[in-house]
């Protein structure tokens, strides 16, 4: 009787057991699935902020918050002075550059190779933004960028120095973009705060393309281009400054020794490897390059219109406005939540104005597709949410400089492919071609984006089935309990059978 006794406690003990895993688990998963819904996890290593209140509340949207946290503002204010720089020296090094030469191939290159070193940068010089402490990455990229300009401000400076400097700049652009996007994590935390965040940033650069353009323009008319090259150098070294002041100091994510070029390519692999990063990298990267077709040609679209400069310039504004506008609504307007339910749906439709070309729009119906495909771009707000917790802290700062190198690269070479094409089929026929095949390619990305992450969830519940079972196997041999196979174990030898037909 006794030993009846004691072994009906033995097993209510152990079903107690069960019960409280299995709660636990549940638990688990909700946690999780609030916080891919827009919501916080919690707060990192050491110098990372717990999210706030506002940050964890669903309800809580616009961008106000985000300038209340004091080490963001200095972010911003430098970006928005060297980026404002970084356009001006475009505009004049152009400019420069064809009063040496008096050639329009070496004109355009100066802005070519504002692309094309990217991807040396991004994948070889990845590795200095997880080896090294942020903020002196940040101080230094800066610092190097203000040497580089202050070389083509010398008299005398030939034409291939002028084109070297321009080099060395897009190689260094990458580790720096890639390096403050990471420290936005570690400034923000991963939640909405980040989102927002990285959204304000994207923001000033679409404006520092209107209005950098603009003030270049009218900063040539009363300087010499190597004059207006000083301002430049001037806003990195504001830049710098703001950064050394306005952040505070945090260790390297990685210690890392050995060869940084070994450590950044060996980053990249890991960061590849992984099936749910490698798909979000290509919805990063794949929209923008079919995106970009209508910037490229619009110089000759506007010609066959007959529009002359002032279409030209407004053809290549709107674009632009309407990214700001997309982003500016569904960050100041949507919740968090809702913002990650539309991103893979806006994914799909981004590019289908483009079709409209097809129809030979006039200059007005023109402006509306491209405000249209524009306002699209806010899939990225929910991008950069999923993206920043899949990728490990140790290796955010390389996958950050690697999303920035691969989207800078792919915009060059959508650009000349969209010259190629429009050489053969015409302008109306590459930006229609561009929306159709781009459309087909983003649903393809989506579809591999929702496998990815299923996959990774059937993962994550075997694991958590595969602990659970031996937790409560552990518990029941000290209970002295005798455990056969349970259901988590059956479901889980059942889906091998299914797979191997053993």
């Amino acid at each position: 009787m006794r030993e009846a006794q004691d072994t009906e406690a033995r097993d209510t003990e152990a079903r107690d057991t069960e019960a409280r895993d299995t709660e636990a688990r549940d638990t688990e998963a909700r946690d999780t699935e609030a916080r891919d819904a827009g919501g916080t996890g919690p707060a990192g290593p050491a110098g990372t902020p717990v999210p706030s209140a506002a940050d964890a509340d669903p309800e809580v949207t616009g961008y106000g918050r985000v300038f209340a946290v004091r080490e963001f503002r200095a972010v911003f204010a430098a970006h928005a002075l060297s980026l404002l720089g970084l356009v001006v020296s475009e505009i004049a090094l152009s400019v420069l550059v064809y009063d040496l030469t008096g050639s329009p191939l070496l004109s355009s290159l100066t802005f070519a190779l504002g692309f094309l070193p990217y991807l040396v940068g991004g994948t070889l010089l990845a590795g200095v933004a997880d080896r090294f402490p942020a903020r002196r990455v940040l101080v230094v990229c800066d610092l190097l960028c203000a040497g580089c300009v202050a070389v083509m401000v010398t008299p005398g400076a030939p034409t291939a120095v002028l084109l070297a400097m321009r080099c060395a700049l897009a190689v260094v652009s990458p580790v720096f973009q890639g390096t403050r996007t990471a420290t936005l994590a570690d400034v923000l935390g991963d939640g909405d705060l980040f989102v927002l965040g990285r959204s304000l940033l994207r923001i000033v650069s679409q404006s520092a393309l209107l209005a950098g353009f603009a003030a270049g323009g009218l900063l040539l008319t009363v300087v010499t281009p190597r004059h207006a090259l000083v301002v430049t150098v001037c806003t990195f070294l504001a830049s710098a400054a703001l950064l050394r002041l306005g952040t505070r100091r945090r260790p390297a994510r990685a210690r890392q020794s050995g060869a940084l070029v070994r450590d950044s390519l060996r980053g990249t692999r890991l960061v590849l490897a992984d099936r749910r990063v490698r798909a979000l990298l290509l919805l990063f990267w794949v929209p923008p390059m079919f995106a970009v077709a209508p910037e490229a040609l619009a110089a000759p679209y506007a010609d066959g219109l007959g529009a002359g400069p002032a279409g030209l310039g407004l053809l290549m504004c709107a674009l632009p406005v309407g990214t700001i506008a997309g982003e500016l609504y569904a960050g100041a307007r949507l919740r968090p939540a809702t913002r990650t339910r539309l991103a893979l749906p806006l994914v799909c439709v981004t590019l289908l104005p483009y079709l409209g070309y097809a129809l030979r729009p006039g200059l007005g119906w023109s402006l509306v597709l491209l405000l249209l495909a524009g306002a699209g771009s806010a899939y990225t707000l929910g991008l950069d949410q999923w993206f920043v917790r899949a990728v490990p802290e140790e290796l955010r700062g390389r996958a950050m400089t690697l999303n920035t190198a691969g989207l800078m690269t792919v915009q060059g070479l959508g650009m000349a492919l969209a010259g190629v094409t429009a050489e053969f089929a015409g302008v109306r026929a590459a930006v229609a071609g561009a929306g159709a095949l781009g459309t087909v390619c983003c649903v393809l990305l989506v579809v591999e984006a929702r496998r990815a992450e299923s996959a990774r969830v059937r993962s994550a519940d075997r694991e958590v089935a595969r602990s659970t079972d031996e937790g409560v196997a552990a518990r029941a041999k000290e209970a002295g309990i005798p455990v056969g196979p349970g259901p988590a174990t059956e479901r889980r030898d059942g889906a091998d059978h299914d797979v191997t037909g053993r």
